[in-house]
């Protein structure tokens, strides 16, 4: 079973998928807009599109003959709450750990 939040930072791990969550934060874009911007072509983008979809990081949606894709607030949630927990376990570990070594001195 993978780990709460996993997915998404699987998928954060590619730095071509990084760079479009980047670039969707400014707004939703096309896949040829993303593809004008980055250093990959067209196909590429719309493969790691589909990474970031899967993993619930980017929707879509039609309009007229495009897609246009936006970031996914749950999906950017699910990365921020599971890097908070993290952050939160090891802030706790490291206090008691001091606390424990303070305990232990002369």
């Amino acid at each position: 079973m993978a780990t709460y939040g996993s997915d998404q930072l699987a998928a954060l791990a590619d730095p071509s998928r990084r760079a479009i969550v980047e670039a969707l934060r400014a707004g939703p874009r096309a896949v040829g807009e993303l593809a004008a911007d980055l250093p990959i072509s067209r196909p590429a983008v719309s493969q790691h599109l589909k990474v970031l979809k899967e993993a619930g990081l980017v929707a879509d949606r039609a309009e007229g003959t495009k897609r246009l894709y936006r970031l996914e607030p749950d999906g950017i949630a699910a990365v921020r709450a599971y890097l908070d927990r993290m952050w939160s376990d090891a802030l706790r570990s490291f206090a008691d750990f001091a606390e424990s070594t303070e305990s232990e001195e002369p």
